[in-house]
């Protein structure tokens, strides 16, 4: 019987995931599973679901030129919440945590 490891075990796999692949970033403040929640919070209140019009979507307030940019189709708030964990991963991974400015400077991820 498979056990189902939850959404901050996967998150902790796919981070550790692309580390071991050399997506290393020289951040102070790796993607772990609870900087990702601490993000999800600031940016959209946790809702995977966000579209308030302000042309920023799901859990991770993604532009939609930024979330097609990393390969995804249609729209973040659309995905399921496994894929938006990734996708930010993978922004994270790339971008740092710049790419979310107003919650770096509040949480101070670096």
């Amino acid at each position: 019987m498979r056990r189902h490891r939850g959404k901050a075990a996967l998150v902790g796999t796919m981070a550790a995931g692309l580390l071991t692949a050399g997506l290393t970033p020289a951040h102070a403040h790796p993607a772990t599973p609870e900087n990702l929640e601490l993000l999800r919070e600031c940016e959209s209140g946790g809702n995977y679901g966000a579209n308030t019009g302000n042309g920023y979507y799901g859990a991770y307030q993604f532009s939609s030129e930024t979330w097609t940019g990393l390969g995804y189709e249609r729209l973040p708030h659309q995905a399921a919440p496994e894929v938006q964990d990734e996708a930010a991963v993978r922004l994270q991974s790339e971008r740092g945590w710049r790419a979310w400015p107003a919650c770096n400077r509040r949480l101070r991820f670096g």
